[in-house]
């Protein structure tokens, strides 16, 4: 038996959304630009996408810009905030996504910037006043604060800081890559400027993603040579990724309420069986279901004289999971967010990371595992 308990890194794609992405590549062929019949046909799936994505977050077509992913996405937020808006000030916090940590530090020190890092607590979460007290400078300033950790799982109050920034005339960008599909999104009384998506967080292709950006903001391009998205990403479109994702987003919004009560009830019995089994377990971050990004539980286990072998030991126990962020796998160098909550570092950590296709009967195999790998280990 093999467990996949890693969808924060990446979600298997559903079969209806293969069969439309399979469709669209045999059947819609034509580019979106020629004026053909061919052309035209693609044209047509690509704005019927783009229309059913609004529609379910409750925003103008025009608002949504394909791109290949949530890196590109935060990258163009970041872009156009800085060449469009001309910011002088960009805030955010140090267990962001390496997206937006890795960009505000290269925009911030090639554009001569101010750039601060809100303190965080041990549970992941930033001081309301101080964000407030840091724009109180008036100088034009670009927040950027993600919706929920990917490796911790803490939820911030994004409808709280999109009422603070407009207090203070504030852009605000928050990478909702992992709540996209998710959590539902009226943007319509969401006063945000910016969000991300990456399709395959929630069982859509990987390669494609979108950037919605406020109609009272016109996008920077980061890529050029070509007049696609209306003139801000140049390049042919992933049409067959775009109709995935547009795919796997209906059937995501349309199942909502039951795929969140069924994960959720996943992750507690999983945390409950957890305690119950390992002595001296912790979990980073928040746990608790209305602060907590319900498909992802990152669990601070006891040292043994075999930490450093424990992905590996669950893997070949038929367990997939991750040890932090999976854009880091493979690093030596230890997660910055769980160094960012002052987590202990000489103990493992472990990300389970959930969707609606796991089962009870999974969480009881990986209880199991671990019960096996503790069991013959020296703590």
């Amino acid at each position: 038996m093999r467990v996949y308990f890693d969808n924060a890194a990446t979600t298997p794609i559903l079969p209806e959304v293969a069969e439309s992405v399979y469709s669209c590549l045999t059947n819609t062929f034509g580019n979106p630009s020629s004026s053909h019949f061919f052309g035209r046909q693609a044209k047509g799936e690509l704005e019927n996408s783009r229309r059913k994505i609004a529609k379910y977050l409750n925003c103008s077509p025009g608002e949504i810009f394909f791109t290949s992913g949530g890196t590109e996405a935060d990258n163009m937020a970041f872009h156009t905030a800085i060449k469009n808006l001309e910011v002088t000030q960009i805030i955010t916090t140090s267990i962001e996504h390496h997206a937006v940590c890795h960009t505000a530090e290269k925009y911030a020190h090639e554009n001569n910037l101010t750039l601060h890092f809100l303190d965080i607590d041990s549970k992941g979460h930033f001081s309301y006043s101080q964000l407030e007290e840091l724009l109180k400078n008036g100088k034009k300033t670009f927040i950027s604060i993600m919706h929920a950790n990917n490796e911790i799982g803490t939820l911030a109050d994004i409808k709280r800081i999109s009422e603070i920034c407009q207090k203070y005339e504030a852009y605000f960008h928050s990478d909702t890559v992992q709540t996209m599909g998710h959590y539902a999104f009226d943007l319509a009384d969401l006063k945000i400027d910016f969000i991300t998506c990456a399709a395959h967080k929630f069982h859509g292709p990987k390669g494609i993603g979108f950037l919605y950006v406020n109609k009272r903001i016109k996008p920077n391009n980061l890529i050029h040579g070509g007049a696609q998205e209306r003139g801000f990403r140049a390049g042919t479109e992933n049409l067959s990724g775009i109709v995935g994702l547009a795919k796997a987003m209906e059937i995501a919004y349309e199942n909502l309420e039951s795929h969140q009560n069924h994960v959720q009830k996943l992750k507690t019995y999983f945390k409950e069986k957890l305690v119950a089994t390992i002595d001296d377990i912790q979990f980073n971050g928040e746990t608790e279901p209305e602060k907590s990004l319900y498909t992802v539980l990152s669990c601070s286990l006891p040292k043994t004289d075999k930490s450093h072998m424990l992905l590996f030991s669950l893997d070949l126990k038929g367990v997939a999971c991750s040890g932090g962020s999976a854009c880091s796998s493979g690093a030596n160098k230890g997660s910055h967010v769980i160094e960012g909550i002052k987590g202990d570092p000489n103990r493992p950590t472990v990300r389970f990371s959930f969707s609606h296709l796991n089962k009870i009967e999974e969480v009881d195999f990986v209880i199991e595992k671990l019960k096996e790998i503790y069991q013959t280990v020296t703590i």
